[in-house]
């Protein structure tokens, strides 16, 4: 009986599934019971989310319509959570090519409903007067509305949720910015919303009649300036009052970058975050509700929004982060073990050292690098290298880990990502800092035939022209201080890691 229930149960497909929202969104639709189908471009990265056995997942991408028609094949519900992060014309082309295309195989599968998330805009403004990044997210709104098929367009501007890109600003520029010298948007006025009550439209929007079909904005119920954000942010987080002197040279550029420095943040993806902050974003009407009502306390007031978020944080709860979608630009070249790659130079460097400790505690170091632990070797080389790439516009180190213990495929770590990750003996990293070329770091643990623990590690890199062989070789000469430094250390604090008490089963008495 069961099985029939789940059969008959609706399907929805989530696009943008290993995203912040996307990933966030699965398991709410799972525990109201609909069946869910992925769309992914690289599906291995959703293995390890905790849900992962309960989806289907097919392999493609929203520009291309083939794979686009399998994944809604039988689907009833469509979710559309994509779309880029960047400026000019190539990247909005890129949003309005790719919800054409979802539009219409939509409309040739027969899918009852298309569920948008996109950007709240100002009342009044013509939109050729916008940023590329909103202006791209409404005319996205647009084509999937005159697709045929009946759309709910939900339009959200500040999203207040643990690892969400404008909490994570929000937060570092409040938390170590005691003074404060910014941009003239902190005065703007802006109708924040926490994650939860945007999870919760966008599931309830599923059961929307098929005669609803129009756009919707969603806020939270307070209307705030962003230094009002900030004022409030320290208050609740028990931060001292913080001094803020707005100043009217910093442009959207400046900002980014000012933004890209203090916070883990790139400037690649602040800048469209802070251009979307010169006008008013305020809600004109709360018409969601006739639809998904609101349950008391909901929508969720901006400090109760922060305070579950930093609880969050605090109790490592953060089951997505922004950076869980990948940064423009990073690269996403084929691995140098994959059957067809492409060929030519490719530089290695590779350490091992034998460890005098059982390979579980190797691991736990290994799985444990980045963030708070470090990379075990020469901290300054590390912390100069992490402060050149935000310098260029890259994500530097700040980015951290979403978890302080476990990794999995996809998680950002630093300006690496975990490629692959096979617990208890292989951690592949591909990086993500601004290169003349792909990088990749390998960390393994092993047992040799005696039962002897050794670890090895392997740095790649695949120069693209001049540059990135020369780039390779005016390094070289400190990479037995980074990497050999790194191996030593990594198997001396797994020699010396605290052994992992494992309680002892209690026995009651046989009566």
């Amino acid at each position: 009986m069961d099985r029939e229930k789940a059969e008959a149960a609706p399907r929805c497909l989530v696009t943008g599934a290993t995203g912040y929202i996307g990933g966030r969104l699965v398991p709410e639709l799972l525990a109201a019971g609909y069946r869910v189908r992925c769309l992914a471009r690289s599906p291995g990265k959703l293995r390890d989310h905790p849900w992962a056995g309960e989806v289907e997942v097919v392999r493609g991408d929203v520009t291309d319509a083939a794979s686009v028609a399998e994944a809604l094949r039988d689907v009833d519900v469509a979710h559309y959570l994509v779309h880029s992060l960047g400026t000019g014309r190539r990247f909005e082309e890129t949003d309005r090519r790719a919800a054409r295309i979802f539009g219409e195989c939509a409309r040739a599968a027969g899918v009852r409903r298309i569920v948008y998330l996109g950007g709240l805009a100002p009342a009044g403004v013509p939109e050729h007067e916008l940023s590329p990044h909103l202006r791209s997210r409404v005319e996205v709104g647009r084509v999937l509305l005159a697709s045929g098929v009946p759309t709910t367009v939900l339009r959200a501007a500040v999203i207040i949720g643990s690892g969400s890109a404008s909490f994570e600003m929000l937060r570092y520029l409040t938390e170590r910015l005691p003074v404060m010298v910014t941009p003239s948007w902190v005065r703007t006025r802006i109708q924040p919303v926490a994650v939860r009550d945007v999870l919760r439209f966008l599931v309830g929007s599923a059961r929307m009649p098929d005669d609803v079909s129009r756009t919707f904005d969603i806020g939270g119920p307070d209307v705030l300036t962003y230094r009002d954000m900030m004022l409030r942010y320290a208050e609740v987080a028990g931060l001292p009052r913080r001094v803020i002197i707005p100043v009217p040279v910093l442009t959207p550029r400046l900002s980014s970058l000012w933004v890209g420095l203090v916070t883990p943040v790139p400037a690649s993806i602040a800048r469209p975050l802070t251009e979307s902050l010169r006008h008013e974003v305020v809600c004109r009407e709360h018409d969601i509700a006739r639809y998904v009502a609101d349950p008391p306390g909901h929508p969720v007031g901006f400090d109760e929004a922060v305070r579950l978020a930093l609880r969050r944080i605090r109790e490592a709860g953060v089951t997505t982060r922004w950076s869980s979608a990948a940064v423009p630009g990073a690269p996403s070249d084929p691995l140098p073990t994959d059957p067809d790659w492409a060929g030519g130079s490719l530089y290695s460097d590779r350490r091992e050292a034998w460890v005098d400790a059982p390979s579980e505690d190797l691991w736990r170091v290994i799985e444990g690098v980045g963030g708070d632990n470090g990379w075990y070797s020469f901290p300054l080389a590390w912390a100069l290298r992490g402060w050149l790439d935000r310098l260029v516009g890259g994500v530097g180190l700040r980015r951290g880990r979403r978890d302080a213990q476990r990794l999995r495929v996809g998680d950002s770590l630093d300006f690496w990502r975990v490629e692959e990750i096979e617990p208890g003996r292989l951690l592949r990293l591909r990086a993500e800092m601004r290169l003349p070329g792909p990088a990749w770091l390998e960390m393994r643990a092993e047992r040799d035939g005696r039962g002897r623990c050794r670890y090895r590690q392997r740095a790649l890199f695949h120069p693209r022209g001049l540059l990135g062989h020369v780039y390779w070789w005016s390094l070289s000469p400190f990479h037995a201080l980074v990497f050999g430094g790194m191996a030593r250390n990594i198997a001396r604090a797994a020699e010396q890691a605290p052994p992992v008490l494992v309680p002892r089963e209690e026995h009651s008495p046989a009566r």
